[in-house]
């Protein structure tokens, strides 16, 4: 592993300050002091008094910038640990969903169901030579930080303009997933950003200023290695996974210090020779067997517990060679974030054969279930199924079917194991369902506290699985062989809400199009569920019953998840479309 350090008082010549924020000039020996006054934003600030009606388009019908940042002259990035244990987030949204329990649940209720009708783009950012973004915004005190590819924004929360940008170059000869550029997010501790590259670094920024901090390489030995998620800080450390599972890489979840960037720990997904679970990895295979960890994880601070979800095994679609149930494949893991050390795993899919990746975010619920507090554990899992699990020793409580085309498995059995059907993948291609793109994906849950729903959105589809033995190659993925479009079923995107105790949706939200999107859900405690739907528009509709209530066309696919925040007290709500940041409030 090699680590690059850079001493703080050295200037990365990638950070710059692109337009600055408007702030009232203070005295630079002020001890708090975070950014400058510059001649450019002097300029904003006397053009945005003159109301010029050019610059008010820009800023999609704003009150006058230097009005609304008057009170706001200082931003302040010092994130404690007691502070990311709040739940559930207020004004500041802290880490990829929120809170550590991965609800997707606001308190913010000044946009409610009275007045939603009323939302307006209050501005958009463009994020330069990206597409498709996949970030979920942070907020800290009115700074708002986005990641597109190898890049970070640090944006004024109000009205979008860069305070910052930290830029390095996309990485040449990557493959796969990580050869789409996709960043998800970045996490904050104290005045540090984290953030992870393409190419599987691990990098710190100074929050005032952008500039590079320390720089890690954290997965090295296989050129297959990639990384497409968002850091997770927990207390000290910082924790991150990789991508690569279709592409012979050995996947784990790694601690490094959230100071020096130095390795805390590291746990291995795929045993190696001798260790529990080996038996799967004959040879030199635990080399090669997937298992990466390429969505973000959650935390219980009562039990010190991080949750963090495994991928598929590899070769994907070729299991004579990986016999037995694969251990840590398609698992959720319960680890110790002071030492990495496994707690205990439930397995989802054991031995997959349909590239059934339990990334989905693991969510944290306390409630009474069937007339007993628990403290749950809740996914709706790629293979079909909704999970509820305890959390505490990972004891199997129920799993519902949750989409009509299923025939991989008929059910799950009183373990928790699935009941297989005889469909597999075959030379000639096999018909399964649910398909490649999963019943659902890493596209956010939430939860509803007050009508006690959970939400995700379903994918009605299946696919053709073909196989054909292949050898792992460095620079090549490692599905053995492939899958192909169902000719005879078309893609359906839904939007579902459940009761944990129910056998069926509580409702179904059947969305337009052919299924193309990615997008997440959130709730607030204004009565509201937002998610990106299938026809490239933002919505947002009674949690209770799924009826309409807003909607804003973007005009482009979407593929993240949506967030919320305020900033002197107005509330905002957040998502990326394709390749830009749109933000929400009310007039």
């Amino acid at each position: 592993m090699s680590v690059l350090i850079h001493e703080v008082n050295k200037t990365n010549q990638h950070a710059h300050v692109s337009i600055p924020m408007i702030h009232e000039q203070r005295d630079d020996r002020h001890p708090h002091k975070k950014f400058a006054i510059s001649p450019t934003s002097t300029w904003w600030n006397r053009a945005s008094r003159c109301g010029l009606t050019a610059l008010a388009s820009l800023v999609f019908w704003l009150k006058p910038l230097a009005a609304q940042q008057v009170n706001h002259s200082e931003i302040i990035v010092d994130v404690k640990t007691e502070e990311l244990n709040v739940q559930p987030v207020a004004a500041n949204w802290l880490s990829y969903n929120g809170d550590y329990t991965g609800q997707r649940f606001s308190s913010l209720d000044q946009i409610n169901q009275t007045n939603v009708s009323q939302l307006r783009a209050a501005w958009v950012f463009h994020a330069p030579d990206s597409r498709d973004m996949e970030v979920t915004p942070v907020v800290v005190n009115g700074l708002m930080l986005v990641t597109a590819a190898n890049d970070v924004f640090a944006l004024d929360a109000q009205t979008g303009r860069i305070v910052w940008h930290y830029s390095r170059p996309v990485s040449e000869g990557l493959i796969d997933d990580a050869a789409q550029h996709h960043s998800r997010g970045v996490g904050v501790w104290k005045s540090h950003i984290y953030a992870e590259t393409d190419n599987a670094h691990l990098f710190c920024l100074d929050s005032r200023s952008g500039n590079l901090l320390w720089d890690v390489a954290y997965a090295e030995g296989n050129k297959n290695y990639g990384a497409t998620s968002a850091p997770l800080v927990v207390k000290d450390k910082v924790i991150v996974g990789t991508s690569g599972g279709d592409d012979g890489v050995r996947g784990f979840v790694a601690a490094y210090e959230a100071a020096s960037g130095k390795l805390a720990w590291r746990f291995w997904t795929i045993p190696g020779p001798g260790e529990p679970g080996s038996e799967s990895w004959p040879g030199e295979l635990y080399k090669h067997g997937g298992g990466t960890t390429w969505m973000p994880g959650t935390y219980d601070p009562q039990l010190n517990t991080l949750y963090w979800d495994t991928s598929n095994p590899a070769p994907d679609f070729d299991g004579a060679v990986r016999p037995g149930d694969d251990l840590y494949t398609d698992c959720v893991l319960a680890l110790d974030p002071d030492t990495g050390k496994l707690k205990w795993h439930f397995q989802f899919t054991p031995h997959d054969l349909f590239d059934y990746d339990a990334t989905e975010t693991p969510v944290l619920i306390d409630t009474i279930y069937r007339g007993t507090p628990r403290k749950l554990l809740v996914q709706a899992n790629r293979n079909g199924f909704l999970y509820v699990l305890d959390r505490t020793d990972g004891k199997f409580l129920s799993a519902v079917r949750f989409v009509d085309k299923l025939n991989w498995a008929s059910g799950i059995d009183p373990q928790g194991r699935p009941i297989r059907t005889d469909v597999q993948p075959t030379e000639n291609g096999t018909r399964t369902c649910p398909g490649f793109a999963g019943a659902t994906n890493w596209f956010s849950p939430s939860y509803h506290p007050a009508s006690k729903l959970f939400f995700f959105v379903a994918n009605e589809d299946c696919t053709v699985y073909l196989l054909k033995p292949e050898n792992f190659k460095e620079g090549r993925t490692y599905y053995a062989t492939g899958a192909r479009h169902s000719s005879t079923d078309h893609g359906q995107k839904i939007l579902l809400a459940f009761n944990l105790e129910g056998d069926k949706p509580a409702w179904r939200y059947v969305q337009a199009g052919e299924g193309y999107s990615s997008a997440g859900t959130m709730t607030t405690a204004g009565d509201l569920l937002f998610f990106g739907d299938n026809a490239q528009s933002f919505e947002a509709v009674d949690p209770r019953s799924g009826k309409p209530l807003w909607h804003f066309n973007t005009g482009q696919s979407i593929h993240a998840s949506p967030m919320s925040y305020a900033v002197l007290g107005k509330q905002y709500v957040t998502i990326a479309a394709g390749s830009d940041i749109f933000s929400f409030a009310l007039p």
